[in-house]
């Protein structure tokens, strides 16, 4: 007794689903991309004001609040003496590695309030979170 071939609509389903799945991760990539850049300016709006070239003699600068011994050591220094002498699009490129590298408790009041949620990596050091 042979099996029962399934239906054409079925199929077609199916086939359906396996076709648009690689669209819809594109999709959602594209706009967790295009969140970021949103949830850098809610961080900067909560530290700062929004002003990204704030210097008010805190010992952070920026938009995001660096000191600056974190501007340096994630390579801020590459782009001016300290962050609020860099540009918006540069204080974000030194964000996004202190991020990566100490999770949003960088920024822990901000961030969270900016909807920023996740742990550090588990190779950074607990007690470590810093601007």
């Amino acid at each position: 007794m042979s099996a029962r071939p399934k239906s054409t609509r079925t199929m077609a389903v199916i086939g359906g689903a396996v076709l648009l799945a690689p669209l819809t991760l594109l999709a959602a990539t594209g706009r967790a991309g295009a969140a970021d850049g949103g949830v850098w300016d809610r961080i900067a709006r909560c530290e700062s004001g929004g002003n990204w070239q704030t210097n008010t003699g805190n010992g952070y600068y920026g938009g995001l609040q660096f000191s600056a011994g974190t501007w340096r050591a994630y390579g801020g220094g590459a782009y001016a003496p300290t962050a609020d002498r860099a540009s918006k699009a540069q204080q974000i490129a030194v964000a996004a590695k202190v991020q990566r590298a100490q999770g949003w408790g960088a920024w822990p009041t901000c961030a969270a309030r900016a909807g920023a949620y996740g742990n550090a990596p588990s190779a950074a050091a607990p007690g470590r979170f810093r601007r």
